[in-house]
């Protein structure tokens, strides 16, 4: 039997406290490495966009893209906060996902 599919809120960053951009993904590894590819979103490549700072699983996809707006209504600083929290030295959390 398969696996239940999976669902990333996610936030990249130019750098510490750079451009922000949130997006949903049903592949996480996938689409984080696609950023950083420039491939898939014009603003990302257009701002250097690919450093994974922030993401959280969800195993509805109507959930994730909930989450997603709620957040991309966010002040900025609340971003920063949220991400300052999890990951306070704004590391790429690309390498920990794993292989595609």
């Amino acid at each position: 039997m398969f696996g239940a599919m999976r669902y990333a809120v996610y936030i990249v960053s130019s750098q510490d406290h750079g451009t922000l951009y949130t997006g949903v993904t049903n592949n996480l590894a996938r689409r984080i490495w696609g950023h950083k590819q420039g491939v898939g979103a014009k603003f990302t490549t257009k701002y250097s966009v690919s450093r994974l700072v922030w993401y959280e699983n969800h195993d509805c996809i109507h959930t994730a893209i909930k989450r997603e707006k709620n957040i991309k209504a966010w002040q900025r600083q609340w971003k920063i906060n949220m991400i300052e929290r999890d990951n306070p030295y704004w590391l790429d959390m690309y390498a920990s996902l794993g292989q595609l």
